[in-house]
This record gives C-alpha cells, sequence and structure tokens, in this order.
C-alpha cells in the first residue's frame, strides 16, 4: 500500500470516474452506400458509467450500495475487484479479495463441482492442502443434493450453482468480500445462512461490500450504505437513511421497500 496508507483503511476510492467506449455502424442510406462502397459509418460513443465517485471503507465494515438498473453499481464494483481500471481517479485496495460478482461466475460448466472448488482455491492462492481442508467445509455449507458435488455443473440449477459459489467465495477466508446479486438466488434458510456467515466474517474484522436487488438485504446485512443514481454518489449512511432516501426518491413508501427486487 502507498506510504501514509491508513492500515484499517480496506478500500479507498478518489475521484473515481468510469467511461465506457461504444461502437456501432450507423445504417447508410442508399446513397452514401454508393459512395462508401456499401459500408457503414462506424459511431464511437462514450458512456459515463462512474463519475467523480469518493468513499472510503473500513476494516470490518458491511457497506451496501443500492440504486436503479444503470446507476453504476456493478462496475463500480468490478473496479474495485481489478477487473475494471478506472478512466480517471485511483482505487486502493488494503488486503485479499474474494468476489463473487454473478452466480457461477469463474466456473466451468463442464467440470464438476469439487473440480470447480479445486480451481477457484488454486487461483486465490491456496496450496492443495488448504483446499482439501476446506473442502468438505464448502460442500456441507453449499447444502448441494447428494451426489450432485460429483456430477458436471451445467446439470445444477441456478439455486445450487449460487449456494456452491457463494459458499467457495466466502470460505476462501478472504480480508474483503466483494458480493453482486449474488443472495437473489437460495430458500429462505440459505439466505438466513449466508447472512449469518457473513455477519460471522465481520466480526473477525473483514470486509463486505453487497449489491443486492433486494432493499431487505441491505437493510439485514449491512452497516453502512451508499446509493447512487447514474454513476454519481448520492447519499452515504447508515442503512436505514439511505433507503428512507432511496425510497422517497422513487416515489416507493416505505412499507414496500423490502420486497423491492429492481434497485
Amino acid at each position: 500500500m502507498p506510504s501514509g496508507f491508513d492500515d484499517d483503511l480496506a478500500i479507498s476510492c478518489q475521484n473515481v470516474s468510469i467511461t465506457y467506449r461504444t461502437a456501432f455502424e450507423k445504417i447508410p442510406t442508399f446513397k452514401s452506400a454508393i459512395v462508401r462502397l456499401g459500408r457503414g459509418e462506424r459511431i464511437v460513443r462514450l458512456v459515463p458509467a462512474v463519475k467523480d465517485l469518493s468513499f472510503d471503507l473500513y476494516h470490518g465494515n458491511v457497506l451496501g450500495i443500492i440504486g436503479a438498473n444503470g446507476a453504476g453499481k456493478s462496475t463500480l464494483l468490478r473496479a474495485i475487484a481489478g477487473i475494471l481500471p478506472p478512466t480517471e481517479g485511483r482505487i486502493m485496495v488494503n488486503g485479499k479479495v474474494s468476489t463473487l460478482l454473478s452466480l457461477g461466475v469463474g466456473f466451468d460448466r463442464r467440470l464438476t463441482g469439487r473440480k470447480n472448488i479445486e480451481l477457484g482455491g488454486l487461483a486465490s492462492g491456496l496450496s492443495r492442502q488448504e483446499i482439501k481442508d476446506r473442502g468438505e467445509r464448502i460442500i456441507e455449507f453449499a447444502e448441494l443434493p447428494e451426489g450432485f458435488i460429483d456430477m458436471p455443473m451445467r446439470t445444477y440449477s441456478a439455486g445450487m450453482g449460487g449456494r456452491l459459489a457463494f459458499s467457495v467465495a466466502v470460505h476462501l477466508e478472504p480480508d474483503i468480500l466483494l458480493i453482486d446479486e449474488a443472495l437473489s438466488a437460495g430458500d429462505a434458510k440459505f439466505k438466513q445462512k449466508a447472512a449469518a456467515k457473513m455477519a460471522e466474517l465481520c466480526g473477525q474484522a473483514r470486509t463486505i461490500v453487497l449489491v443486492s436487488h433486494g432493499l431487505g438485504a441491505i437493510l439485514e446485512m449491512c452497516n453502512d450504505a451508499i446509493w447512487m443514481d447514474k454513476g454519481k454518489l448520492m447519499m452515504r449512511g447508515s442503512p436505514e437513511e439511505v433507503a428512507d432516501a432511496y425510497t422517497d426518491f422513487l416515489g416507493v413508501s416505505r412499507t414496500a421497500r423490502s420486497t423491492m427486487e429492481d434497485v
């Protein structure tokens, strides 16, 4: 980490902007097509996904990120994970990161669940002995039907794949866990179990950043929250305060907010 960086600081985003470059072919007119031998005109459009966003997050906290589709939540999470470099600004991360950015992403669906556990552990820098030591705990936590752990993951339901992905991510013992939409799969019992595991990680002074499609998950699991809209940081505060401001902005009653899915 940079000299003078606070060891208690897990994530620092400073003036972060992320812009996508998209290109498409403009449909030519008959006349222009003849002039340009049928070639369409290539148009490049810049799409700002995150705009001059800054915040610090200290170890041991659970940060929820809320906002409408297209707010930049997932883009920000990918940038924190190191998958997507910021166009401007800087992101500093202090600790070992485990990511669950979408259900089953990173798994090879042709391979068995057991083999994917092994590959996930190796990719995270664990030794084969460490993977072996944690493997049964991962399998037990995921609660897959009997025999499925040794079947190709293409035979899994979405809920089964989600449970295994979550179990792998949390048992890698990360300092920082990044979760995007991962708790939408599974029944109420597993969601409760997942929340307890996240609370256990926080009790170990680990850090979690959660993007969820349900405000209920943010209110139940997080002790800090930010609201993003069209790439901008609109508000930061307690989950209750931020959820109140967000639902007021949307014109949604507060009694109905826990059932909101499209956030």
